[in-house]
Formats: C-alpha cells, sequence, structure tokens
C-alpha cells in the first residue's frame, strides 16, 4: 500500500468527510465547513493523518478546473444582459468599494500596499454555493434580496477570473518596470482573445461530432478533454488554469449541448470540489488561532462588519429600501470559496505570507459556519431597523389618483403582478401597484401607471396606497418574510380587505390565513392540479367531476396533496366513472383520410365497441346516422362506449387503426 500513498489519502478523506457532511447538514450547515473541518481534522495540525499535501493538491487543481468551467457554463450571456443593472452596478459596486475600503484600512494599519490590495479582492468574494443554497431552502431566491445577492454573486464569479490575472503583478520584484506590466497584461489580453476565438469556432463543432456517435462513454470522456485541454492551454501561455476552463464553459453555455455536459461534468465536479475544500482545511494551522484568538476573533468580526455594510450602502445607493439592503447584506457576510482558490494563487505568488495564510483560512471558515445563523435572524434585524428608519421611504407617481376607493392594490409587479394588472385594466378596475424595483418604477411612471415606490412592511408605503380603502389586496411577491409581515399589517390596518397571497409551496399557508390572508394560492400545487385535470381530461372524467376533485383538494389547504397515502380516498367516484360508459365528440376536420367514405366503409361499431349515435352537420344534429351517411369535413360525430373503446374509435377516426 505505500506504492500509493494518494490511493490511502483519498480513502482517510473519504472515511472523514462522509460522517461529517452529515452530521452538519443535519443541523443545516453547509457541507463547504463540513469538509473545512474534515481537513482540519486529518491534517498536519490536526490528527496527522496527512501530511503530505503536495498529493492532494493535484486533486485539487482539478476541482478548481472543474468548478471554474461550471460557473462559466451556467453564466448565460443572455442572461448577463437581461441582469445587467444588478450584475454591473451592484455587483461592480460592491466588489469595487470592498476592494478600495478594506485596502486602505489594511494599508494604514502597516500593510504594504500590494497585500492590502490582495485582501482587499479576497474580502470581496463571497460563498455562491452556501448563499444559492440557503436562498433556495428559504424559497427568497427571487425575493428582492435575493435577486440582489444573486446579480452579486454572478459578478464576484466573474470577477475572479481578472483577479488571478492580476495576482502576479501583485508579488513582482520592486525593480520591475510599469512597460513590463504593460507588456505582460496586453499578452494575457491576446492570449484570451486568441482562447476565446479558439472556443468559439472549435469547441461545439467538436462537441456535435461526439454527439453523433451516440457513445455516451465517447461524449464525457471528450468533454473531460475539452476542458482539461482548454485549461493546460491557458496555463501554456502564462496564464492559469482555472481560466481557460472558465472560458470553455462560457463558450459551451450558448450552444444547445450545454445541459448534457452540465448533467455529465456537475458528479466529477462534486467529488473534485470536496477533495479541494479538505486540502483548504488540511492547511489550516489550528495552534495559530489557540495562540491569538481574540485577534482571530476581531479579524472574523470585521469581515462581517465590513462586508454587510458596504453591500447595505451599495444596495441603499439603488434606493432599495433598508429591510432588502440589510438581508442582502447580512447574506453575503462571509469569504467564499473562490477566496480561497485567489488565496492559493497569492501564496504561490508571495503575495500572501504563511502567517497571514493560516489567519485568512482560519477567519474565512469561520465566517461560513456563522452565514446560515446571520440569514436566519436577518429578517429580524431587518425588520427592527426598518422601524428605525424615521423617514418616509415610499414615494407615489403623478399620475397616482389620490382619491382611490375600492381599488385593488398589487404588491409587485412581476409576471404575476402584470397579469394582476392587465386584466384589471381591462375590465376598468382601478388598481395602484407596490414596487421596489427603481427601474421598473419608472418604467411604470413612463406608461402613466398608478405605482407607489416603496416596501410593502411598512406603514407609510400602505397608507401611500389608500390601504384604509381598498377593496382587495394581491400579494405577487416571492419574499415569505415580507409577505409574512405585510399581511399582518394590511389586517391591522383595514381587517375587511380581501387578502390574496401567491405563495411557493403550503408551508405557509396555516401561518398566512392567521395573519389574515383569505385566499393563499401556492404554486407548487396548484400546477399539480393543472397536471392532476389534464389527466382525468385524458380519460375522459367528466368536468364537473374535475371541478369537484380539486374542490376538495382546495378545500383541504391543498394537505390532500401533502400527506402520502390520503389522496386517493379523497377522490369520490373516480374508479365508478372509469367503469362506466362515457360520451365523447369527434370533429372532423378538412384533411381527415376518411372524408368520402361511407360510415359502413369504418365498421366502427365491431372494431371498436364504441358507437355513433348522433352527428352535427351545418348545425343541424343527425340521430342514429344510417351506416350509408358520408363523412364530411367539418362534421361532429357523438360517440357512446366504455373508455377503451372510444379511445380506439378516435384512432380509427384519425386514421391511425
Amino acid at each position: 500500500m505505500s506504492e500509493y500513498p494518494i490511493i490511502r489519502d483519498v480513502v482517510i478523506i473519504l472515511l472523514v468527510s462522509v460522517p461529517i457532511v452529515y452530521l452538519f447538514n443535519k443541523f443545516k450547515i453547509p457541507s463547504i465547513a463540513g469538509f473545512l473541518i474534515a481537513g482540519i481534522l486529518i491534517g498536519p495540525f490536526g490528527f496527522r493523518l496527512i501530511t503530505d499535501l503536495e498529493r492532494i493538491e493535484i486533486l485539487a487543481e482539478i476541482g478548481v478546473v472543474l468548478l471554474l468551467f461550471a460557473i462559466g457554463l451556467e453564466i448565460s450571456l443572455q442572461r448577463l444582459i437581461q441582469m445587467k443593472r444588478l450584475l454591473i452596478i451592484a455587483g461592480g459596486l460592491q466588489v469595487g468599494l470592498t476592494i478600495l475600503v478594506s485596502g486602505l484600512f489594511f494599508y494604514f494599519i502597516g500593510i504594504p500596499l500590494n497585500q492590502s490590495i490582495f485582501f482587499g479582492m479576497l474580502l470581496s468574494l463571497s460563498s455562491t454555493a452556501i448563499v444559492l443554497k440557503l436562498l433556495d431552502e428559504k424559497k427568497e431566491t427571487e425575493a428582492p434580496h435575493g435577486r440582489i445577492a444573486v446579480g452579486m454573486l454572478i459578478f464576484q464569479d466573474i470577477a475572479i477570473v481578472p483577479m488571478i490575472l492580476f495576482v502576479p503583478l501583485l508579488g513582482i520584484a520592486d525593480d520591475v518596470s510599469i512597460e513590463m506590466i504593460g507588456l505582460q497584461i496586453f499578452v494575457s489580453l491576446i492570449a484570451v482573445v486568441l482562447i476565446i476565438l479558439l472556443a468559439r469556432y472549435f469547441i461545439p463543432k467538436i462537441i456535435y461530432y461526439m454527439d453523433r456517435l451516440r457513445i455516451r462513454e465517447v461524449f464525457t470522456i471528450g468533454t473531460l478533454l475539452l476542458i482539461l485541454g482548454t485549461a493546460y492551454l491557458t496555463e501554456s501561455m502564462g496564464l492559469s488554469f482555472a481560466l481557460g476552463a472558465f472560458l470553455a464553459g462560457l463558450m459551451i453555455s450558448e450552444s444547445e449541448y450545454s445541459h448534457q455536459v452540465f448533467a455529465d461534468i456537475i458528479p466529477l465536479k462534486d467529488a473534485f470540489i470536496s477533495v479541494f475544500f479538505v486540502s483548504i482545511g488540511l492547511l489550516l494551522n489550528v495552534q495559530l488561532m489557540l495562540n491569538v484568538p481574540i485577534e482571530i476573533i476581531s479579524l472574523i468580526a470585521g469581515i462581517v462588519v465590513i462586508k454587510c455594510g458596504i453591500v447595505v450602502a451599495v444596495i441603499r445607493l439603488m434606493k432599495f429600501p433598508i429591510r432588502t439592503a440589510l438581508i442582502a447584506g447580512l447574506s453575503l457576510a462571509q469569504i467564499g470559496e473562490f477566496s480561497f482558490v485567489l488565496a492559493s494563487v497569492g501564496l504561490a505568488n508571495n503575495v500572501l505570507s504563511t502567517e497571514y495564510y493560516h489567519a485568512f483560512l482560519a477567519s474565512s471558515i469561520f465566517t461560513m459556519m456563522v452565514t446560515p445563523l446571520l440569514m436566519y435572524i436577518a429578517p429580524t434585524i431587518a425588520a427592527k431597523a426598518s422601524k428605525l428608519q424615521f423617514s418616509t421611504a415610499a414615494t407615489r407617481s403623478d399620475t397616482t389618483d389620490k382619491k382611490l376607493k375600492h381599488h385593488v392594490v398589487i404588491v409587485g409587479y412581476g409576471l404575476n403582478g402584470q397579469n394582476v394588472a392587465r386584466v384589471l385594466r381591462e375590465t376598468g378596475i382601478p388598481y395602484v401597484i407596490i414596487e421596489l424595483n427603481p427601474e421598473m418604477v419608472n418604467r411604470l411612471i413612463g406608461k402613466k401607471e398608478n405605482v407607489i415606490f416603496g416596501d410593502v412592511t411598512r406603514r407609510d408605503t400602505l397608507e401611500l396606497a389608500h390601504i384604509k380603502n381598498a377593496r382587495c389586496i394581491v400579494f405577487a411577491i416571492s419574499d415569505p418574510g415580507a409577505i409574512a409581515m405585510g399581511v399582518r399589517l394590511v389586517n391591522h390596518l383595514n381587517p375587511d380587505i380581501f387578502t390574496i397571497v401567491r405563495a411557493r409551496d403550503t408551508r405557509n399557508i396555516e401561518e398566512l390565513k392567521q395573519l389574515g390572508a383569505n385566499v393563499v394560492i401556492p404554486e407548487e400545487f396548484e400546477t399539480s392540479l393543472q397536471i392532476f385535470g389534464k389527466v382525468l381530461e385524458n380519460y375522459h372524467i367528466p368536468v364537473n367531476i374535475i371541478m369537484q376533485q380539486m374542490a376538495i383538494l382546495r378545500s383541504e389547504s391543498y394537505q390532500l396533496m401533502v400527506k402520502e397515502g390520503s389522496g386517493i380516498s379523497s377522490l369520490t367516484h373516480i374508479d365508478e366513472i372509469l367503469a362506466a360508459g362515457i360520451t365523447e365528440k369527434y370533429y372532423v376536420e378538412k384533411d381527415n383520410p376518411h372524408i368520402g367514405h361511407k360510415l359502413s366503409e369504418l365498421n366502427l361499431r365491431a372494431r371498436t365497441d364504441a358507437t355513433i349515435i348522433a352527428i352535427v352537420r351545418n348545425g343541424k344534429t343527425i340521430t342514429s346516422p344510417s351506416p350509408s351517411e358520408v363523412i364530411n369535413a367539418h362534421d361532429t360525430y357523438v360517440l357512446v362506449g366504455d373508455h377503451k373503446s372510444v379511445d380506439r374509435a378516435i384512432q380509427v377516426l384519425n386514421g391511425e387503426g
């Protein structure tokens, strides 16, 4: 076994990682933190089960390459264009201000300028993996703070590429001239352009020909070859492996094969990424933390305060309310996984000393571990801060009717809000829109819509919407916390208002009804009901029976769809209906192959056991048609039989049997 030490090391990593990650997930702590802790325990500063880090670093490098490739694959150029405001303005300001503020802070306490800038770059990145997972679990990805956080995270994921390119310049010797720096940047840009052109025109064609072979193994191995090959090409040009992988992913993301590539590569990425985070934990010097605990704790607190403060400032600058800003700020207050990648590059280029590296690792790991707690308490902190905000946060457009009565208040102007407004506009029912997105508000003002820019959780916003005179309010937003606070406040201001709430699932139905919601519509289960209805239609179940089953499920607040085994017993008369005979109509289209033939030629009853009992032709009904009747275009036939015979008869009439 001593001839294959890398196998022994991988076995140890997996043996320790599995139970730790399981326990962390039980307590809803991100898996990344579990991998880091596993590395600490088995590393040279723990139980010394693994002491030679060079072997593990090779596997970790592959993990970084696959991680960057996956990020490039997930970042669609079209998506970037759609999110351009949140991406460029919010993301750019957050990264730039974090580097500037934290860089100046480190410089003024005596750290060299190049290292100060590098520390600012490390602090500017948050954890995409952790934040997105927690937002998804809380169903807040589409909430205002969720969309802002996602925009900033995507910008950070893209910014890691130029940061990696810039790190070697921070580690250059003092005698290197500005001309040499400029030349290196120019050469790097030329290399990037060449690689993009090669990837753009050759990678999609290669994937196309691999797909035509229809051999799954060739497609998977060939894709992996393209990723590592592009990464190796960039490294041979003096750049980094990670940059090449990112560019390859970005180019493939625009092809029709991106989903297949993603499905094949993601399992490999997850396996190697786990090794990467374990390798980071292996490097953490626990003794350093024990020697200077106050300094480490102060550093952790400083990171959280600086990152949260900058994010809040950026979001407030974009005119979003304090509640949205604080929740997003606390969500992004940790150090991200790409900071570890960047730190490794800095260590290799002598920008980061070993002592600073260990301090960075210790503080970063703990900021990741406290992220679930910060995101859990964020709504409470934001609600209290919102109450302390004495200035009026809401503003009303000039088009808003100040004498609105018996109107509808629409909270959120996404797809659902737009559909509600369209119907109300066509029916002449007055309405006013409450929207948090400043860009959307400006567009609505341009269209002369009644719109209020404000937060529905604030009393002044609802008063501007004349909530006391409103007849109905529709919550069409995707922020569970804001919905709960808004419903409570609305019910306090106007107990007689009819409140309709759009929800992602059924978890908060009863709570929202207790707060004052009259109707809660969970999208997930309404979709299930639509599918359920279409299935019953396909089996020719009468419409009144289908509607009855849907009413049963809705009347129980969808609980029959949640509790396993209870749904079938609640569906009344279905087995009897399926066993009984049914009546169905069939319309003869102008391209039907039987047009001009007699009914006797079809011999329908003998072939299918179904009977044509009537023909509707030119608005007149022919009952008990004779076999000599000729089939005409635009006829409607009334069929009688059981489900199987009617289905077979429709196939025969279509010319399929």
